[in-house]
């Protein structure tokens, strides 16, 4: 059973602007914080960005702070994350994640998708 399911990565030129989305099942998006990482070949996976259950705080890797947005659809039970003027160095496979605030600001999950690839070319 698949509990995260991530969608949306593709080639994309820099400068360009991206969407990922994350469906979730809905117990998991219902307890839980829910937050986006990656991982670039030959890096260990890596915190992004974090956003509340029901308390609209969010937290962003600084790299990413002010070109990024992560959101939620609490109805959907999708999890969402806005990328604006990327760079070469946002390439990486994207995974959502799912835990306390705290715990996915330290890139800890109690859950994980397959991941979708984004590439960005210079």
């Amino acid at each position: 059973q698949e509990h995260l399911v991530e969608s949306g990565g593709r080639l994309v030129q820099a400068g360009d602007s991206l969407r990922l989305s994350c469906a979730a099942a809905g117990p998991i998006f219902n307890a839980l914080e829910m937050g986006w990482f990656r991982q670039a070949p030959g890096k260990e996976r890596e915190f992004v960005a974090a956003v509340g259950r029901t308390n609209p705080r969010t937290a962003y890797q600084d790299t990413v702070k002010g070109r990024f947005t992560i959101f939620r659809d609490n109805a959907k039970h999708t999890l969402y994350l806005q990328m604006n003027d990327l760079k070469p160095e946002d390439t990486a496979r994207y995974y959502c994640g799912a835990g306390t605030f705290d715990d996915l600001q330290r890139g800890e999950s109690a859950y994980w998708g397959q991941g979708t690839q984004v590439t960005v070319s210079s």
